[in-house]
């Protein structure tokens, strides 16, 4: 993915270093940045990180452990042009509907940290939260997707950050809002695949974003098959076959790896929002 030289975004906040004040954006460097999205870090463990974040709680500031490398700060600089690049998308979509869209908040942080849906963890791995309207993001998680889950590459690690962007606009749409109210007078079964359909749109917003980044001649050979690969590993099915060795269809809240490619497959075909009504279909 061609990420060098381009603009990075003002909306990152970074608290990973120990004596770095809160609030400051990532210094541009040389090199351009990257990011995007579409695994939440509560996929790693087969439960949906916003109701861990809500089971959580907690406050104080963020609780930074080592000092930053290098290569970390190339991960950021990555991670900020990719945020940058799905501001520009999403500008123009919301443009083109008569809307002004509201540009999200991507928190760097180390170990844990505060946010309005309580305390964040490493281990949860990116999340995004609708209290605030902000993404958090420990990148020892892109670690984890080459080492653990088996998702290498920058594309996959932009299809992250791609994917918590998507709950941002659901949440500027209201979409996130109505799904919880229906949660709410349905059986754990029901909720689960309400939380599904949920996710499986956010997956086709970042594809919406990818094929955006295919028309900017932007992409390498290997970077779709790279975010395909992530959307797959990620799967409730994959992820509970691993971690339990079995399968529980109705605890499902993010979607089988079959569902999940096929609807990131669906956004990258024209990069029309309009084509991720999960909610429409009988079966997502």
């Amino acid at each position: 993915m061609r990420w060098r030289g381009q603009r990075q975004s003002r909306n990152v906040e970074d608290r990973r270093g120990q004596r770095r004040p809160l609030g400051l954006p990532i210094p541009r460097g040389k090199g351009g940045l990257i990011g995007l999205a579409v695994i939440l870090g509560g996929l790693y463990f087969g439960v949906d990180p916003a109701l861990l974040l809500m089971l959580v709680g907690g406050g104080g500031g963020g609780t930074p452990t080592t000092a930053v490398s290098p290569q970390d700060d190339e991960l950021a600089q990555m991670t900020s042009v990719v945020l940058a690049d799905t501001e520009t998308f999403w500008h123009q979509k919301f443009a083109e509907a008569g809307k002004t869209y509201q540009e999200p908040t991507l928190v760097l942080y180390r170990g844990s940290t505060s946010t309005h849906c309580g305390r964040g963890q490493a281990a949860m791995g990116p999340f995004y939260c609708p209290a605030d309207q902000q993404i958090y993001i420990d990148l020892s998680f892109y670690d984890d997707m080459r080492t653990q889950l088996g998702a290498p590459g920058d594309f996959a690690q932009a299809y992250v950050v791609a994917h918590e962007v998507g709950h941002h606009i659901q949440t500027l749409l209201g979409t996130s809002a109505e799904v919880r109210q229906r949660q709410q007078a349905v059986g754990q079964a029901e909720a689960n695949a309400l939380s599904v359909r949920l996710e499986l749109q956010a997956d086709c917003y970042a594809g919406a974003w990818g094929h955006y980044l295919m028309q900017q001649n932007r992409l390498e050979p290997g970077d779709i098959e790279e975010a395909l690969g992530a959307a797959q590993a990620i799967g409730d099915d994959r992820l509970q076959r691993r971690s339990q060795g079995t399968v529980v269809p109705d605890s499902f809240t993010h979607g089988t790896s079959a569902q999940r490619l096929k609807w990131f497959q669906r956004g990258m075909e024209n990069g029309n929002p309009a084509d991720c009504d999960t909610f429409s279909v009988a079966q997502p």
